[in-house]
């Protein structure tokens, strides 16, 4: 009985959030919500972690409509994500955002478990694309005997590689034969608050190497 009544009292205290919310946005707007209701324009798409502990929003200081986001265990940009790639199409071609931004995170579970060789389950499989990074950075990251500091390491490169995919997408190559997109790749700092950028902006297909070009 006393389990059910703290699982009560867990769930009920998002709903009492939730009127705290609305209350508040309310009384410093009484237009805010009907603003909203009337649809987005937001400028940027932001993939990011899964994480509970990077929230786009908070961490940005933006507001409701601001951002698109897509979330996903290591911020991953798979090309054979239907998921991701319907999220990117959308943000492009519909929302016409001018910057899609990657942001991976110091502390990163997705990266310390595609570090080792142990079995988690079907997510394993999904890891794999962290431990293709990891294989294409083997030299580099060998040399860091500190794991900590290596698996930072590691999820720069990741964030850089999927920016890279991002890059290689035939939506982002469209969209740059007819107006400007950034990417970015950024890392958050848990630890900190604060956020490194990577400076890997790509602006144009020649930013990648030739095979990956379509002809458009």
């Amino acid at each position: 009985m006393e389990d059910k009544e703290m699982m009560e009292k867990s769930y009920k205290r998002l709903i009492d959030g939730n009127k705290k919310f609305s209350l508040s946005k309310r009384f410093d707007d009484p237009e805010y919500f009907k603003k909203l209701s009337l649809g987005q324009k937001p400028d940027y798409l932001w993939i990011g972690c899964s994480d509970s502990r990077v929230p786009s929003n908070a961490v940005t200081n933006t507001e409701s409509g601001e951002l698109f986001v897509h979330r996903n265990i290591a911020n991953l940009v798979s090309n054979t994500d239907l998921n991701v790639l319907s999220v990117l199409e959308y943000a492009v071609n519909v929302l016409k955002v001018k910057h899609i931004i990657v942001c991976g995170h110091y502390g990163c579970g997705g990266i310390r478990a595609s570090m080792n060789n142990n079995m988690n389950g079907l997510v394993d499989q999904w890891l794999c694309n962290i431990k293709d990074v990891y294989n294409k950075y083997d030299v580099e990251l060998e040399a860091i005997a500190d794991l900590d500091k290596r698996a930072d390491r590691l999820t720069e490169l990741s964030v850089v590689e999927q920016v890279r995919n991002l890059a290689k997408t035939i939506i982002v190559q469209k969209a740059w034969r007819e107006r400007p997109l950034h990417l970015h790749g950024w890392v958050y700092g848990i630890n900190s608050g604060l956020i490194t950028d990577l400076c890997v902006i790509h602006d144009e297909k020649e930013d990648i190497p030739n095979i990956y070009r379509f002809n458009l």
